[in-house]
């Protein structure tokens, strides 16, 4: 496995672990419909909320939030639309993206809520 999936699959671990911490309940990591697929599906009473985590080491050049392309939402947006079908789900939704760096040993948090809109164009 490459130090690159290692460092996602621990961003995914430690983002499920912090959205447990805020009150969500975990539905389901790395849900795919067809070829889309979103990291975490997590829901509270108020919400259903479909996060896309990105994770990199301090000395990458860019903010992993720019991997966010408007193609990478637009596949979570027609996931989350399949499981919203699959389910019947009838909550609020939301799309969320988590930011993780890793600085030496520590790992800095962004939680960003809202972080794009269910608009295919």
């Amino acid at each position: 496995m490459s130090e690159s999936h290692e460092l996602g699959q621990k961003g995914e671990e430690i983002a499920t672990t912090y959205l447990k911490d805020k009150g969500f309940r975990i539905l389901y990591r790395n849900w795919k419909w067809g070829k889309h697929e979103i990291d975490i599906i997590a829901g509270n009473k108020n919400f259903i909320v479909f996060v896309e985590v990105k994770t990199r080491s301090d000395n990458f050049q860019e903010h992993p939030i720019t991997a966010v392309t408007n193609e990478k939402q637009k596949s979570i947006i027609r996931a989350a639309d399949g499981y919203i079908q699959r389910y019947k789900i009838d909550k609020e939704s939301r799309f969320d993206i988590i930011t993780i760096i890793k600085k030496n040993e520590e790992f800095e948090i962004d939680h960003i809520e809202d972080a794009f809109y269910p608009t295919l164009r």
